[in-house]
């Protein structure tokens, strides 16, 4: 656990570094007020401190800069606490300066997170939603700020919540009839706690399926494209990127570095990985070029295996084939336009059996369309539609979910087995133990530091 106070007064800048049009310091605690008593100079000579919440005030920052200050009073702020937010402008020098000053006159850099953990331990959100604020920075799609949004907002908050509430009131029954025998508080033989157990486990199951589409939307679809050489891999990752990422000439071996970049496709983030043609080696950069090119294809998602269709099959093409058999992929056939006749399906059936296969033109762009959406189809496997439901998208919550359901399963086995309460009770406050966990009712310091470690500084 770090050593410091959350009674400091702490700040941080909350922009960008480096040049822009407005920096933004940002400070929260019991002395924010006090500080900026110290060091804002308003037009009409009040103070922050006389100023009504959330209002924001023009001024000058000592012999520093013109700025904007605004005040968020306790408890109707981020933090749950009086926050004071400084906008200056964004060149380095006056940020870092206004910063200086107001850690000069008592307030102390914030921790990563720092911001968020009070709002957290002050108990304005839970700790889903606190992590659903870094998700919502970090998200690169559509659907990753969707389903980000939807969290912060607290959809699964409620969910687990709601699980909590439940089986805590299960669990005191189940106490009670422990305690008091004779009191005619034994709810096992009545079949209302196996009916309670089994909508748990029906809403846990729920969202423990939902991991595999929730980490799709937060850490996108790793595609690996791959061939051998001068098939038309890099052609293909500039169309689908719709600009000029790696350069292309009909030099066989050009590309000798698998190059990454973000796509989004229908709201999901496709990761897109041109590799280096896996072919004969040639020389030890070659080499080194093929071997990674293997090490992306044994990370892929999904396997984009490009054949040429102007062309032959050859033992290239047979290497790489074998290479990629056991891969979730799309085999996709290029240079129709330059082919009197494609590669004959005879040919591939015995190859690539149940495979998807696609024909395309990268030089007339001819099926790309047809491409995405295969490669969307295989994301989803055809199923999939972003429901507005509560989406589990973090392993921390999926790792505790699949405890908890383990052992609400025990609980379920010992209710129709009629098992002692005592053996129950056991069980029951395991699982409440983790679910609590998800929403941070019973994290320990530990863990909410490496939480929050995740966070930029002035969040």
């Amino acid at each position: 656990m770090r050593e410091y106070s959350l009674d400091d007064t702490i700040v941080a800048v909350s922009t960008p570094v480096g040049e822009g049009g407005i920096g933004i310091v940002r400070s929260s605690g019991a002395r924010a007020l006090e500080i900026a008593d110290k060091i804002f100079v308003s037009k009409d000579g009040r103070k922050p401190s006389g100023f009504d919440t959330h209002t924001i005030h023009y001024g000058h920052i000592a012999n520093i800069d013109e700025v904007l200050l605004t005040v968020m009073r306790a408890p109707k702020s981020y933090t749950k606490e009086d926050v004071v937010e400084i906008n200056c402008h964004g060149g380095i020098q006056a940020v870092k300066k206004v910063l200086d000053l107001v850690v000069k006159c008592g307030a102390r850099v914030a921790q990563p997170g720092e911001f968020t953990k009070r709002a957290f331990l002050n108990g304005r959100i839970d700790l889903t939603q606190a992590e659903a604020v870094l998700d919502v920075i970090r998200a690169k799609t559509e659907g990753s700020l969707k389903a980000a949004v939807g969290q912060l907002e607290g959809r699964l908050s409620k969910d687990v919540s709601d699980m909590l509430d439940i089986l805590v009131g299960v669990a005191s029954h189940i106490e009670a009839s422990i305690d008091f025998p004779d009191e005619e508080l034994d709810i096992i033989k009545e079949g209302e706690l196996e009916k309670k157990v089994a909508g748990i486990l029906d809403k846990m199951k729920s969202l423990i399926d939902s991991f595999s589409e929730g980490v799709v939307l937060r850490e996108g679809v790793l595609a690996v494209i791959c061939g051998k050489p001068n098939v038309g891999k890099s052609s293909l990752m500039n169309l689908l990127l719709k600009r000029d990422r790696v350069i292309v000439a009909p030099i066989p071996g050009t590309t000798r570095d698998a190059v990454e970049e973000l796509i989004c496709l229908n709201g999901v983030p496709i990761r897109l990985v041109d590799t280096a043609g896996i072919g004969e080696v040639k020389d030890a950069l070659y080499k080194e070029s093929s071997d990674r090119s293997r090490r992306y294809i044994e990370r892929s998602d999904i396997v984009l295996l490009m054949l040429d269709a102007s062309g032959p099959i050859n033992e290239e093409d047979l290497h790489i084939i074998k290479l990629v058999e056991d891969r979730k992929k799309i085999v996709i056939i290029n240079k129709i336009d330059l082919s009197a006749g494609h590669i004959p399906e005879k040919r591939l059936t015995p190859l690539l059996d149940g495979e998807t296969v696609i024909e395309i033109s990268v030089e007339k762009k001819i099926n790309i369309d047809l491409l995405e959406k295969s490669i969307l189809d295989m994301v989803w496997s055809g199923k999939f539609a972003q429901s507005e439901g509560a989406i589990v998208t973090n392993a921390r919550h999926k790792e505790l979910l699949d405890k908890a359901f383990k052992n609400m399963l025990s609980v379920s086995k010992a209710v129709k087995d009629t098992v002692h309460p005592e053996l129950i009770a056991v069980d029951l406050k395991e699982a409440i133990f983790d679910l609590g966990l998800i929403v941070g009712r019973s994290a320990s310091d530990d863990i909410l530091d490496k939480i929050f470690d995740n966070f930029c500084i002035g969040k």
